[in-house]
């Protein structure tokens, strides 16, 4: 079950590069406008205080605090002066606006100012907001003070007006900012559309065509050299495997005629006992071809999926390789020689036997009397084997065939094999970072030689 914000996460990428752009935009908006407006407010709070002590400081010029008791002068405009203005001797209240009531809430608020001492401000909601600030007379020893309100809706409303403008703007902003970043998106990735639309309409393995061949930013082309490099490889592998597939094909098709005819001729006529015996014999043989090509295919499948990267101690190895092997022909000596430590090779024990196993079953088919195992490190850095026999060697025109699937120099040569072990242990080196090449500077026998890389 999807969660809730699964649901609304958007689907492609130019939605998700959208939607962080925005939500960033958005809480860097809200930060910025809630600093701004609290700014504002403070601000126009200040220019109100300011207002009020000047206005405190006019009406205290007016207080005549000289005589025994505290008396407010009469000065031209005063009417202006006396508007929400309280004067107070200590405690008593000797003069109030005309428009206030002694137990109003400014009055009872500017009392409490009064009555604190020294300048102070503070806030107090009479329809509507009112700003009062208590300012002492200057040199006057009675305690009189003076009290001035100031209605703070017209700067509550500029700052109201100013706040929805800001929320107004940010709106706009928003908008603005997620319709660029979808336009800058959409735009930054057609290229990858545009190669996305190009793989879907070349058939990608089939096609010649090349990513890299088109003229795109640094990162693209990058990519696109990648990923011509793979179809490379994509196309070299099904090119190689299309091969080895029709010799296989016709490898398999050989014996697969051969046991048709043998009981297509036998349910033709009547055979003795001897010719049955032949015939069993041909079609066993051919049933034993097949069966060899079969299990090197899946030996080969097997070690492809099964690698796996790791060290093996080579001389140890091919020495267990060669107990096993001489079993096969006991008459042939089997040799192993190398430094007493022994190189490491970069392969597993297991792959460095499906690597030269191929190799010694070749030389013991051929060899006379002897086959010698010879290991040693490359002069650049790695480790060699060297499988050498003393048999007929390759004949020189079979040379360049010797490493393609299902060639044989002399299929009645009376040996058994399909012709795939030498290509098999070269695909095995060359996927382990190896290699395997025949040595043709042998004046008798054949010598194959594996390079591997060191552990």
């Amino acid at each position: 079950m999807r969660t809730f914000a699964s649901r609304w996460r958007p689907g492609t990428l130019r939605g998700r590069l959208s939607l962080v752009a925005l939500t960033t935009a958005t809480l860097l908006m809200v930060i910025l406008t809630v600093a701004f407006n609290t700014v504002v407010r403070q601000h126009l709070q200040h220019q109100a205080d300011d207002e009020l002590r000047t206005r405190g400081t006019a009406v205290a010029a007016t207080v005549d605090t000289s005589g025994a008791r505290v008396r407010v002068l009469e000065t031209p405009g005063e009417e202006l002066l006396d508007a929400n203005v309280w004067i107070y001797a200590g405690d008593r209240l000797l003069e109030k606006p005309p428009s206030a009531t002694a137990a109003g809430p400014l009055t009872r608020a500017a009392g409490a100012l009064a009555a604190r001492g020294g300048t102070h401000c503070g806030t107090a909601r009479a329809h509507g907001p009112v700003r009062l600030c208590a300012r002492p007379v200057p040199g006057d020893s009675t305690g009189a003070t003076v009290v001035t309100a100031l209605d703070l809706s017209p700067y509550r409303s500029s700052a109201d007006t100013l706040l929805f403008a800001s929320l107004a703007l940010d709106a706009a902003m928003l908008a603005c900012t997620y319709a660029l970043t979808r336009l800058a998106v959409g735009r930054a990735l057609r290229p990858v559309r545009t190669m996305t639309d190009q793989a879907t309409r070349w058939s990608a393995v089939a096609s010649e065509e090349r990513f890299g061949s088109i003229d795109r930013p640094d990162e693209l082309a990058r990519l696109g050299g990648s990923l011509d490099a793979l179809l490379d490889r994509i196309r070299a592998l099904l090119r190689h495997e299309r091969q080895l597939t029709q010799e296989l094909s016709h490898e398999l098709r050989n014996p697969l005629a051969r046991i048709i005819a043998e009981l297509d001729w036998w349910q033709s006529r009547p055979r003795s006992a001897e010719e049955t015996r032949i015939a069993q014999e041909a079609m066993a043989d051919a049933a034993r071809s097949m069966r060899t090509i079969c299990d090197t295919l899946l030996d080969d499948a097997r070690d492809n999926a099964s690698a796996a990267p790791g060290t093996s101690e080579v001389v140890p190895v091919l020495r267990r390789l060669a107990d096993r092997a001489v079993t096969t022909r006991p008459e042939v000596e089997i040799v192993v020689t190398g430094p007493a430590t022994g190189p490491v090779a970069g392969v597993v024990d297991a792959l460095l036997e499906r690597i030269v196993s191929p190799l010694l079953d070749n030389a013991l088919r051929h060899a006379s009397a002897r086959v010698e195992i010879r290991v040693g490190e490359q002069p650049a850095g790695g480790v060699l084997v060297e499988v050498t026999d003393d048999g007929p060697g390759v004949p020189t025109s079979f040379a360049p065939q010797l490493f393609q699937p299902g060639r044989r120099a002399d299929p009645a040569d009376g040996h058994g094999g399909a012709g795939l072990g030498l290509p098999l242990a070269r695909r095995l080196a060359r996927s382990a970072g190896g290699e395997v090449h025949h040595e043709e500077a042998r004046a008798t026998g054949a010598t194959f030689v594996v390079g591997l890389p060191s552990g």
